[in-house]
């Protein structure tokens, strides 16, 4: 997502035409979530539009289209595979991961069905994989098999942190609304590639976001300092002040990591003055 009415006029100039605004998005963020593939496949015009708007080190993590992994259950969807594989082409190195996101009835004894799929992909793309039966937080054994199949083609496991939002009933709107939506997953911060992705949920009340993310920052730190290049995502319940909250993020691993590079000075919202 790199486009929010909120957004309009805060982040973004408005009004702004919409082949200009992921360019925008990336004034405030080097990475973004591709949450619209999993609904369809977008043309290879479109795709190409998203890499004219960015740098080639900007990061898209591209979500499958829900046909294979939901609907089809990675079995008997090359075809569709295939399609989307062509159409992201024009992003290049942009295509940071392609991000396997998986149902919640998917379980340990499907794992074996994953291990075929990700071995069939690809190898010219990166691949993360985002789990949400119970089974693989709760058993130690689920877990480790479920890791041997991402360890065998260098996929990562993406977790989804949602255990700051969890921690009190909601209290706005959108906070109920993803109660009953989002998964209730155990925290994990184990990483299998040098490359891991986090994806971390937090409330519409920014002082308690900032506060759920805590634990992140020494995970991160920890990160670079080994060498791995991790992305982390930031949402809200209304996502209302999710780019600000991106880059508070980034500021607080600086704070602690300063070789870490700064984030690019995003597109003034409105027009310049001499005063």
């Amino acid at each position: 997502m790199w486009t929010h009415r909120s957004w309009q006029g805060r982040f973004l100039p408005h009004p702004l035409p919409a082949h200009e605004r992921l360019r925008a998005y990336a004034g405030w963020c080097t990475a973004v979530e591709g949450n619209t593939t999993f609904y369809a496949t977008p043309t290879r015009e479109t795709v190409t539009s998203w890499a004219r708007q960015t740098d080639p080190a900007f990061r898209f993590v591209l979500k499958l289209p829900k046909v294979v992994t939901h609907e089809r259950r990675l079995a008997g969807a090359d075809e569709d595979l295939r399609v989307f594989l062509d159409a992201i082409e024009p992003l290049g190195p942009r295509a940071h991961a392609l991000w396997v996101q998986l149902p919640a009835s998917f379980g340990h004894t499907d794992v074996p069905a994953l291990a075929r799929f990700l071995r069939g992909l690809p190898t010219d793309h990166r691949y993360a994989v985002e789990v949400r039966h119970p089974a693989f937080f709760d058993d130690a054994r689920a877990a480790r098999t479920l890791e041997g199949a991402l360890d065998a083609v260098g996929a990562e496991w993406v977790p989804f942190d949602t255990t700051a939002f969890f921690r009190t009933p909601p209290t706005s709107d959108a906070e109920r609304d993803a109660w009953s939506r989002k998964p209730r997953t155990p925290l994990r911060s184990r990483a299998l590639t040098d490359r891991p992705i986090v994806r971390y949920l937090g409330r519409d009340d920014p002082a308690r976001t900032v506060e759920g993310w805590q634990p992140w920052l020494d995970v991160m730190v920890g990160w670079l300092r080994e060498g791995r290049s991790p992305t982390m995502f930031v949402h809200t319940p209304d996502n209302a002040d999710a780019p600000d909250l991106a880059r508070r993020f980034h500021d607080e691993v600086r704070a602690r990591l300063p070789e870490v590079e700064p984030l690019p000075e995003p597109i003034p919202v409105g027009p310049s003055t001499l005063f």
